[in-house]
């Protein structure tokens, strides 16, 4: 639970109230390598904090092919955002790349603590921001530049975890085929 304090922490000063309501409601969860941990037909309920691990977040295309779209790993937020923040379902599907644990808030619970906790409610608004500033760089990166650029970009994006993820799913991430990922990362000298 500290490792999420301390990431709180570094965009606000928790209360002790605050903190207390957290321990009480964010529990421990683990997760098995390939495990699904969400299905884009059900609702997305909870909210994830990793603490160890690497979750992934993609959908499927109609042929049936897998398009990652988000990773994440210590200590980052996870779910599957329309579906979590409107409580309805969306398009994507969350798995573990590699064992994990994590942290889990229901999604009535983060109401019940933005309600009674401005300060949980700015929280959220700055690192929603940091996050959607990676967002919208990952869409420039997918918009106007090579293939060698959006591995790149790729690499900057996840520097803890870029070797651990499969390049299968680095290739879906940006769009290329693995041949082709392979063949940038032999030019680049990866």
């Amino acid at each position: 639970m500290q490792i999420l304090i301390d990431s709180i922490s570094q965009y606000i000063k928790p209360s002790c109230d605050l903190i207390e309501c957290l321990n009480k409601r964010v529990k421990e969860v683990k997760f098995k390598k390939g495990e699904m941990v969400h299905d884009a037909h059900k609702i997305c309920t909870q909210s994830l904090f990793v603490v160890s691990g690497i979750f992934r977040l993609y959908y499927i295309k109609p042929d049936g092919k897998e398009v990652s779209d988000f990773f994440a790993s210590d200590k980052e937020w996870i779910n599957s955002p329309v579906s979590f923040m409107q409580q309805k379902q969306d398009v994507y599907y969350m798995d573990v790349i590699e064992d994990a644990s994590a942290l889990a808030l229901n999604v009535k619970d983060l109401i019940d603590l933005f309600d009674q906790y401005p300060e949980m409610e700015r929280y959220s608004r700055l690192d929603m921001g940091a996050f959607f500033g990676q967002v919208m760089n990952r869409l420039a990166s997918f918009r106007f530049t090579s293939a060698e650029e959006k591995y790149l970009h790729f690499c900057e994006a996840y520097p803890k975890i870029k070797q651990r993820i499969p390049l299968h799913m680095v290739a879906s991430y940006m769009g290329v085929t693995q041949e082709t990922l392979s063949r940038i990362r032999n030019k680049l000298g990866f």
